[in-house]
This record gives C-alpha cells, structure tokens and sequence, in this order.
C-alpha cells in the first residue's frame, strides 16, 4: 500500500473513533459553510503560477462537546495550472478560543482527502493529507493549508517549472450557510449566538 494511502486511512480511522467516543455525549446538530476558495501564494516563485484559485464548496462541521472539531469538505477549484481540480476530505481539529468571547477561534489540525488534478496522475483520483488552520469568527472564517516543497515536486513535479518555489499556502473564505438562507434557521441568524 502507497505511504499517502497509509496515512489517509489512518486518519479516517481516527476521525471514526472520534465519532463513537462523541456518540456518547449528546451533540449539537453543527454547521454548514459555503467555502470560497480565491488564493493559493506560490513561496519565493519565479514561474508565472495560477495564484487566483477561484472556486466554491461545502464544508460541514460537526459539532462536539470537546475542543477536536471534525469536518467534511468538499470543492472545485482553478489549480496552480489554470485547470479544473476538485477534492472531498475530511478533517480533524483542535479549536482554540481566544479572547473573552468565545465568538474568536483558531482551529489546528489536518485534512485528509482525495484530489483530482490534470496533470497529476492522469486527472486519476490521489490521495494526500495537509495540515490545516482556520481563523474565524460565529459566521466567518478563513481556511488555510500549505503544501511543503518537498511535497509539491513529488506530486507535482513542480521543480521542472520553478526550482526557487519554497512551498504553497492555500486560502479559502468560509461563510456560515445560513448568510445564504441555507441549513437550519430559527430566527434572525445573528440573534441566535446564544442558541448556537
């Protein structure tokens, strides 16, 4: 079995055994987002790479009583290419609350998923796994990933392009679906934190 596989199901074990360790306490019903991904920023590039990586997605988080945070995730996106790319995953968390409010957050941890690019692979599905962070706020948040160096040139081959590229952070805005009249609603949106 390939390493990248390896380490992908190891972490979908792990987010299952989450799962019934959080069965036995009762949850809240999570959330939904739509996720808008907009920019990838190619370190120290001197290759002309495709850094607006305009493209929509879901990301639905389950809530838990604990401070882990998994998520399912998936999109399409503009790669670094220019060319059409899509993913599905899932993640897993740590949540960090700053500040007296608990309306800040900072979440920590990886996402594993399976990626479909043209010229990797032969536009054949691949698995890999990232570290992740997000940044946010009740019904705003920004997600970001890097992809080391090493990791890019092996599954892309990107030193045949650009030699002096030092790894690649990629951003996404997460916006709460209910901003869209989507998923559960029990009242005026930003008057139901407390109920949140």
């Amino acid at each position: 079995m390939h390493y990248a596989t390896r380490i992908v199901c190891i972490v979908a074990v792990l987010i299952s055994l989450a799962s019934v360790a959080d069965a036995q306490e009762p949850q809240s019903n999570g959330s939904w987002a739509v996720v808008i991904n907009g920019r990838a920023v190619h370190m120290n590039a001197t290759h002309d790479w495709n850094e607006d990586n305009w493209g929509i997605g879901i990301e639905r988080e389950f809530a838990s009583r604990g401070p882990w945070i998994r998520t399912a995730l998936a999109n399409g996106f503009s790669d670094s290419m220019g060319n059409p790319s899509y993913m599905a995953g899932g993640g897993l968390k740590r949540r960090f609350r700053l500040g007296r409010s608990d309306d800040f957050y900072v979440d920590l941890g990886g996402i594993a998923f399976v990626m479909t690019r043209e010229n990797v692979n032969g536009d054949r599905p691949f698995p890999g796994l990232l570290p992740a962070a997000t940044f946010g706020f009740k019904h705003v948040a920004l997600n970001m990933t890097y992809l080391p160096e090493a990791v890019a040139d092996r599954v892309t081959h990107s030193r045949r392009y650009d030699p002096t590229m030092h790894g690649v952070f990629f951003m996404q805005l997460k916006l709460d679906a209910r901003l869209f009249g989507l998923g559960r609603r029990s009242g005026p949106l930003f008057a139901q934190s407390a109920a949140d």
